[in-house]
């Protein structure tokens, strides 16, 4: 699971065979992209079920720039890393490096043909897929892409071959420290033949969500340029050390794709740290369709109230930020525009961090912070002002339209501002100073405690202060300590919170990204939460075949992550895209890529 800052970080995995639905949009536009009356921009009926993937389509003459938002700066380059496992860079770097299986705006995940011309399961036990390279596919300094990237793929995110530093190693300099391991810890081999061109992957265990394997928003990396860094043999990465996997992997964290060899309609011509990327066609990309724009540019403005101007002075020219009322009528006074406001894999949450002592201790406290807390009060004052039909969210692994939504956290009282409900639980715990100065069972104080968010997130900061006064209803004090944009990833993984908001982008994958997001240890569980019993639910999950029966296994293992009060699901998140009306084939994907899931069909409408 992809984390969101002001924007995202957005990542989930699907269980085979489920397909979601993406909400429509909001009712009052003119549904076809057109002008209102008064010239401004229309919205579009891209969310409504059937045209999610097709709408605004057309066909593209060559020429022009188009100049997208992204609203952090990238600070790490490895998508695959949990420090730069953030929603920008996996949109900056899909541009540049190519996945198995691509997610779709309609949830589903499509088969990159111009990567692989098939990937298919050939055996059920041992459960074997069987990836046939397309015989043209190669790096744009002439290396094929070969079976070889596969292993190095699998290697440095097994968990095993590479292993995570240890926990003196405050700089990470001696490991790999994936987002995730899922399913990449349960292949037995990765095979080549036909010159590498045929990749055969046993798994030692049956795994559901294969088809997230090797990309699904974290694409391959190109492992002749890691052995060569490293010193390894050159194609060989089945023998590299873990060394010299931890020098490739420094390699890719540290360097932009401008100064390596990669393989997509584009390739990354300059990265100005802070500013921009400026992308051009690559004349070296094999695949079915060329770029038509003379230059792709993704423009980092952290100030989310600054992309509306930058819109208007046609400064850029589609912009996806998290949408605020104010941004969404300035918006809505911009000629030659087209916008949509739909809801898809992106969900906004509280988190509690657990390795805090008094936190980590308290099931009591951590039930009464989450009950004390209004979500209808917190979307009233923030989303709820231009999205009248968003809910609060009852589930970790789910959300809403998805197969397997349940539920399961109304019931529990958590989040409905009940204070009686949560002060008994701090009385029946034998807490003090219930409601006035708050302590501990054995005296010591509850907090202050800090709630961060992403600077330059109105809504987020007053999420924040909604929190800060319900709980102060409970006699714990809240202090609002802002991150920089492009700090989020590394607030996370150094645990430097007591609570804190952001949203989770998922990819279509669900029972993987439980893994990544939920199990004790893994990459993307900043928290420190553990439970045994929901590590053996989710494991089940990953290896069930059959969707029904995974996920009723997470909704079990999320009845139990309910009571444990680690992170509380508030809403939905709209998401909100707007681009201007003489470019085409832009539309919103609310998974983890997000809308340069398809960029090389991007350009000015013919």
């Amino acid at each position: 699971m992809r984390a969101q800052p002001s924007a995202l970080t957005r990542g989930l995995t699907l269980a085979a065979g489920l397909t979601l639905v993406l909400a429509a949009c909001s009712s009052g536009g003119s549904g076809g992209g057109g002008s209102d009356k008064n010239g401004s921009a229309g919205l579009t009926s891209c969310s409504t079920q059937g045209k999610a993937n097709t709408c605004n389509s057309a066909d593209t003459r060559s020429g022009g720039t188009f100049t997208y938002t992204l609203e952090k700066n990238i600070q790490q380059w490895n998508t695959q890393d949990t420090n730069g496992n953030t929603f920008e860079n996996g949109e900056a770097l899909g541009v540049v490096l190519p996945s198995v299986f691509v997610p779709q705006p309609d949830f589903s995940v499509k088969l990159n043909t111009d990567l692989v011309t098939s990937a298919t399961q050939t055996s059920a036990s041992p459960q074997t897929v069987v990836y046939k390279i397309n015989p043209k596919a190669s790096w744009n300094d002439g290396t094929p892409v070969s079976a070889d990237d596969f292993i190095y793929y699998w290697r440095t995110n097994n968990g095993k071959d590479c292993p995570p530093p240890p926990a003196s190693d405050s700089t990470q300099t001696k490991g790999c420290l994936p987002a995730s391991t899922a399913g990449y810890d349960r292949i037995k081999s990765i095979t080549a033949s036909d010159g590498g061109k045929t990749v055969t992957m046993v798994m030692s265990k049956p795994y559901s969500d294969w088809k997230g394997l090797f990309g699904a928003g974290y694409p391959l990396f190109p492992a002749h340029v890691a052995e060569k860094v490293s010193g390894a043999t050159a194609g060989d990465a089945a023998h590299m050390t873990a060394a010299q996997m931890t020098a490739g992997w420094q390699y890719f964290q540290k360097n932009p794709p401008s100064k390596y060899a990669t393989a997509g309609p584009y390739k990354m011509q300059e990265w100005a740290d802070n500013d921009h990327a400026t992308f051009v066609p690559d004349p070296k990309w094999w695949g079915a369709r060329k770029a038509t724009l003379q230059r792709l540019i993704f423009k980092v403005i952290t100030d989310a109230t600054q992309e509306p101007i930058a819109l208007k002075n046609n400064e850029v020219q589609g912009i996806y930020p998290q949408p605020e009322v104010d941004l969404v009528n300035q918006v809505k006074d911009i000629p030659d525009v087209t916008y949509s406001i739909g809801s898809g894999l992106t969900w906004e949450h509280f988190d509690l961090n657990l390795h805090n002592p008094v936190i980590g201790k308290y099931t009591a406290l951590r039930q009464a912070m989450f009950t004390a807390i209004s979500i209808k009060d917190i979307m009233a004052k923030t989303v709820g002002q231009f999205d009248p039909n968003v809910k609060q969210l009852g589930n970790h692994n789910f959300v809403p339209g998805q197969a397997g939504y349940q539920d399961l956290v109304t019931a529990s009282g958590q989040g409905s501002g009940d204070l009686t409900k949560a002060k008994q639980y701090l009385t029946d715990a034998k807490f003090t100073g219930v409601g006035t100065s708050l302590k501990t069972p054995d005296g010591k104080a509850v907090g202050p405690f800090n709630c961060r968010y992403t600077t330059g997130n109105q809504i987020r900061q007053s999420e924040c202060q909604i929190l800060q006064s319900d709980l102060a209803s409970l006699g714990i004090k809240i202090t609002i300590k802002p991150i920089g944009a492009a700090d989020l990833g590394t607030v996370l993984a150094g645990h430097q919170y007591d609570i804190i908001v952001f949203a989770w982008v998922a990819s279509p994958f669900p029972t993987s990204n439980a893994q990544g997001t939920w199990t004790t240890g893994s990459g993307g569980n900043y928290g420190g939460y553990s439970n045994k019993q929901v590590d053996s639910l989710i494991a089940q999950a990953i290896g069930e075949t059959d969707a029904a029966k995974a996920a009723n296994l997470l909704n079990q293992a999320d009845t139990l992550m309910v009571k444990d009060a680690y992170v509380l699901p508030l809403y939905q998140k709209p998401t909100f895209l707007a681009v201007q009306k003489r470019f085409v084939n832009m539309r919103d994907n609310a998974t983890n890529v997000g809308p340069p899931y398809n960029v090389g069909e991007w350009g000015l409408k013919k």
